[in-house]
């Protein structure tokens, strides 16, 4: 499995935003909007990244449509010590991640930084 979530994070180009929703169900679930709204980013974007998680045994969702609600699989649950120090090494390396408030960015605007 970890070499699998190395694949899945690191080495793709959405990977920090995957880690991003892995991280965020990992307290309760939501459906799409509303993760989109809690991590700033398209709905679009989202459903992408949710889609492919889900493919991949990460995601579990019930029901379908717009209101489907996203769960962290059984699978992704017992390994998910393994995923926090693969996203702890991720994030460490060449990806400089900022906050904004309680919102994470990839990048930020330097007159924004202090």
């Amino acid at each position: 499995m970890k070499k699998f979530l190395w694949k899945l994070l690191a080495g793709t180009k959405g990977g920090i935003n995957r880690a991003r929703i892995i991280n965020e169900l990992s307290n309760r679930p939501y459906n799409a909007n509303q993760l989109a709204e809690r991590l700033s980013l398209n709905y679009k974007t989202i459903k992408y990244h949710l889609e492919v998680l889900e493919k991949n045994n990460i995601l579990i969702s019930t029901g379908k449509g717009y209101g489907a609600l996203y769960f962290l699989s059984d699978k992704m649950e017992e390994n998910y010590n393994t995923f926090l120090k693969i996203w702890e090494e991720f994030r460490g390396s060449e990806t400089t991640i900022y906050y904004i408030g309680d919102k994470m960015a990839d990048k930020v605007h330097a007159e924004l930084i202090h």
